[in-house]
């Protein structure tokens, strides 16, 4: 398969080695467009794929087109892929906030998938939502699948619309645990801890606790039992954040995220 990106920021160059990693295409069949001069000559000296500056006719000889631009740039780039692009190409979009519609229309074309993935795709751990126009062949929709999946696990959504809920949940979800996990060193800090030992002792708390979720078959609620005695540390803290309203202000901060990416997607 031979695959285009348009766009080279993390996004796109987190597809681009994951593909690249499991040998989904070669270095010579990765063609990375990027307009920036200083980020096109980074990307020459890695050595990632074939390099170039502008959307030209070489475009079309690629199966699958990736736009990882910004949403407000899709604009700037529209025209010129609209020029070169064959019915036969296939277009994944992982632009925030751009129904599939929208591209279709822009680029007068059909063949459309849109996803969501997140920053920890860029480790190969990511979580992809995506979604496709009913033009799309159903072939090229596993081709497309199996490639999400080199950045880690992807789910299909029949519904465009719960991408909103994807981009909520799973899209920004890593910014709500970096939130937590500041909120807790600094109250080890607070308690008299270094930095860099409250750091530790939070990060590593959250590595097994992660690792303890993956390999039991105890649910959520039985695991906090396990920890939380009765008349102990661990509930005295659990009823403070039920005071504060902690698990219903994440999940309505949760919700304005879906509202918030379903204003973005009507323009």
């Amino acid at each position: 398969m031979k695959i285009a990106i348009v766009g080279c920021g993390n996004m796109g160059m987190a597809f681009a080695k994951s593909f690249l990693r499991y040998d989904l295409v070669r270095k010579e069949d990765l063609l990375l467009i990027e307009k920036s001069a200083e980020r096109s000559q980074a990307l020459q000296n890695e050595g990632t794929g074939v390099v170039v500056d502008t959307i030209g006719p070489r475009v079309s000889g690629y199966d699958l087109i990736i736009l990882s631009v910004k949403p407000q740039d899709f604009a700037s780039v529209q025209d010129d892929l609209r020029a070169v692009i064959q019915p036969q190409q296939v277009v994944l979009s992982i632009m925030a906030g751009i129904p599939i519609t929208l591209i279709q229309e822009r680029l007068q074309h059909r063949q459309v998938v849109r996803a969501m993935p997140n920053t920890p795709a860029m480790l190969g751990l990511g979580i992809t939502g995506f979604a496709a126009a009913d033009e799309v062949q159903i072939g090229n929709l596993r081709k497309v699948e199996n490639l999400i999946n080199a950045t880690g696990r992807s789910i299909y959504l029949d519904n465009e619309s719960m991408l909103d809920a994807v981009t909520a949940v799973s899209g920004s979800g890593p910014a709500y645990f970096y939130y937590i996990v500041k909120a807790m060193v600094e109250a080890g800090k607070e308690l008299g801890f270094e930095e860099n030992v409250s750091t530790l002792l939070v990060k590593q708390t959250m590595l097994g606790a992660y690792n303890l979720i993956q390999n039991t078959d105890k649910s959520l609620d039985e695991l906090i039992r396990a920890v939380a005695s009765k008349g102990g540390t661990t509930e005295a803290a659990l009823k403070r954040f039920e005071e504060g309203g902690l698990a219903q202000t994440l999940v309505e901060g949760i919700k304005a995220a879906q509202v918030r990416a379903t204003e973005l997607s009507k323009g």
